[in-house]
């Protein structure tokens, strides 16, 4: 296994840049590529793969190991959330940000229970997709989700 991608900066890179691979998930072409548009602009992240649907992203992020998985929950085949479960049974190390349509406190609820570490509505990716996948890669949730942030904040634990 190559060690180098573990490291704040890959060589040559400024010591402010950090390596990430990520692996995006979705079943619609265009906002894979968007996604990836988005991703790759930043210094030394990487996007390893793409994957259409849960058992496909199973498969891919069992060989690669990403650091980072985005994942839609409306796929064909296995929906986001039983694909959650069990990516983190699978690759554990492997943070995962769910970037979905749904902007629902209830889904996020269960986003999270099932193993994701931030949640992004699409319709906000262009303003939260990169600190989103800073916070995740860190190990630190992020959930800014419009509805579901403000009835989140509200609800008492």
């Amino acid at each position: 296994m190559d060690e180098g991608y573990f490291s704040a900066a890959p060589p040559g890179a400024p010591e402010d840049s950090i390596a990430i691979r990520i692996l995006i998930v979705d079943d619609h072409p265009v906002v894979r590529h968007g996604l990836r548009s988005l991703l790759e602009v930043q210094e030394g992240w990487q996007v390893i793969d793409e994957a259409a649907d849960g058992l496909e992203a199973l498969e891919k992020a069992d060989r690669l190991t990403p650091d980072v998985i985005l994942l839609d929950v409306s796929m064909p085949k296995m929906n986001g959330l039983e694909a959650c479960r069990l990516l983190k049974k699978a690759v554990p190390a492997s943070e995962i940000l769910i970037v979905t349509q749904h902007d629902s406190p209830q889904m996020m609820r269960e986003a999270l229970e099932a193993g994701a570490r931030g949640y992004v509505v699409k319709s906000n990716a262009g303003r939260d997709l990169l600190t989103a996948v800073e916070a995740v890669h860190q190990h630190k949730p992020f959930t800014v989700a419009g509805t579901a942030l403000k009835a989140s904040s509200t609800t008492k634990v």
